[in-house]
């Protein structure tokens, strides 16, 4: 499972969003890390970030469609 940490009315955040859109990657989760204060210790200066569950591999903010596409095995 793909999970993007994000912050609400970030524009990186719905940059990353589209970029995701275009590369057609799968399905993800979106977690708002506003108002947890452990969420907002580990990704508050990195978000957006996208987290593989199943691996833990993270792959954070900037990236390209090139760099997406090799951190989905693509």
């Amino acid at each position: 499972m793909l999970i993007l940490y994000q912050r609400d009315d970030c524009k990186l955040c719905d940059e990353a969003v589209a970029l995701l859109s275009s590369v057609r990657a799968p399905e993800f989760e979106s977690i708002w890390i506003d108002g947890d204060a452990d969420l907002e210790a580990r990704y508050g200066v990195r978000v957006p970030v996208l987290h593989d569950a199943a691996s833990g591999r993270e792959l954070d903010w900037p990236f390209d469609a090139d760099a997406l596409r090799r951190f989905l095995g693509r």
